[in-house]
């Protein structure tokens, strides 16, 4: 029978980053059909109505249908400590977060936070999450457990520190972070939606031997993704310099360990040098923008205009608890004002794509998620562009669809996501 979805719909037939705003295909009365957890016809309401008479319909009205926010690097484990006053990277991660990571060892612990952070992130119409977990085994089965009850597609992996910068009580070894990392992906890797990835924190809190333990890794698992921050802050660079002294550059810490490559996911990447960029894009690795997070701990304003143009594959991310908000429309509003920061306002079609098949596209994922159109999984926001005073007398003035939208992307919460369909199945709260 299938169900059929009717309001205003936006998906993408190509970046509008490359190819303008025209990239998007917008419908003021459009449809969305869905059969078996899959898109099977996107079009005019009207058309599918009629050639599918026997679906059922839910008519959002003027709500926008798109894609489900994807979001492409998070710390789940970090949800409780979300919004901690007043440090940058480093004393920010001693301060709050590794002690905070270290209660993941309690399998209970690692599940209720897991669910908390899931109901979170539904709320604000996020569908699939690519998190680091944290060096504890039982932290990677909650979160992979609580997204199969679910029915997520979702990324993460075991968080790997070996190093004495990490505290005492949150370090593996170079041989147990890759036997640990081994067996979870084996467990986990391609079980319903679900897929593991090689997670070194970053070189800081790793030693040259766990980098090459988990790039022999994954040189025997190349469908993993790869994922670890890189030049997030300028006295992280210096200290990146001062581990690695023979190291060209921050790259080159994992690049001499097997740790770049199609499928690497790199964090922030705001303090590139040449080379780095050069690599980066050779060899089509993907840069992740966390803009609530550079702004609230300090880091720096990412080149998405530079970036962009010059080729390379840019996700969006809230990088929660180091972000600000669980929000992706949140994040889409913190990249438009870093952007104007660097002279460049981002069109509203560039930022949804940057939220929906952008991340998609850096998780490697772009041909399942992330997008309307026929064949891909059905993971769906409804979006309210009228969900509060302030935003629909705004919305109300719109000229066209983007001034519309606009305005939801700046002011808009939780109360803008109407309605969250994973799988193909509307999320129940």
């Amino acid at each position: 029978m299938g169900e059929l979805l009717l309001g205003q719909t936006l998906g993408f037939a190509a970046n509008p980053m490359t190819h303008g705003p025209g990239a998007a295909r917008v419908s003021a009365r459009g449809g969305v059909l869905i059969e078996g957890g899959m898109i099977v016809a996107v079009g005019e309401a009207d058309d599918l109505r009629r050639a599918h008479p026997s679906a059922r319909v839910t008519d959002y009205g003027d709500a926008l249908i798109s894609a489900g926010f994807v979001d492409a690097h998070a710390h789940y484990p970090q949800t409780a400590i979300i919004a901690s006053w007043g440090k940058r990277l480093i004393d920010w991660l001693q301060s709050y977060t590794f002690p905070e990571e270290m209660r993941f060892g309690d399998p209970d612990y690692a599940a209720e936070i897991a669910t908390r952070y899931f109901d979170l992130v539904l709320a604000n119409g996020t569908t699939t999450v690519c998190s680091y977990c944290t060096i504890h085994p039982e932290s990677v089965d909650a979160f992979f457990t609580e997204a199969a009850r679910r029915g997520l597609r979702a990324y993460a992996g075991k968080t790997c520190m070996d190093r004495d910068t990490a505290p005492d009580g949150l370090r593996d070894t170079a041989q147990s972070a890759h036997d640990d990392s081994a067996r979870l992906l084996s467990r986990w890797h391609g079980k319903d939606r679900l897929s593991y990835v090689i997670t070194p924190r970053f070189s800081p809190t790793s030693t040259p031997e766990q980098l090459e333990a988990l790039g022999a890794l994954w040189a025997r698992h190349p469908d993993c993704l790869m994922q670890t921050h890189l030049s997030e802050q300028t006295d992280e660079v210096a200290w990146v310099k001062g581990l690695y002294p023979s190291a060209r550059d921050y790259l080159d810490t994992y690049e001499s360990h097997g740790l770049l490559g199609p499928g690497a996911v790199f964090g922030h990447a705001i303090y590139l040098e040449p080379r780095e960029r050069d690599r980066l894009r050779e060899v089509d690795a993907s840069l992740v923008h966390c803009p609530t997070s550079n702004t609230f701990i300090g880091s720096g304003l990412f080149d998405m205009d530079g970036l962009s143009r010059a080729g390379h594959r840019i996700g969006l991310a809230t990088d929660t608890g180091g972000g600000s908000s669980f929000s992706m429309l949140r994040t889409m509003a913190a990249a438009y004002e870093v952007a104007q920061l660097r002279g460049r306002a981002l069109h509203p079609a560039e930022l949804w794509w940057l939220a929906t098949q952008g991340a998609a596209r850096s998780l490697r994922a772009d041909d399942r998620i992330g997008n309307l159109a026929p064949g891909m999984e059905a993971d769906i926001v409804a979006v309210d562009l009228a969900s509060t005073p302030a935003i629909a007398q705004r919305a109300k003035r719109a000229g066209d669809i983007w001034e519309a939208v606009f305005p939801t992307i700046m002011m808009g919460d939780d109360r803008a996501i109407r309605e969250v369909w994973t799988g193909g199945a509307r999320v129940t709260t």
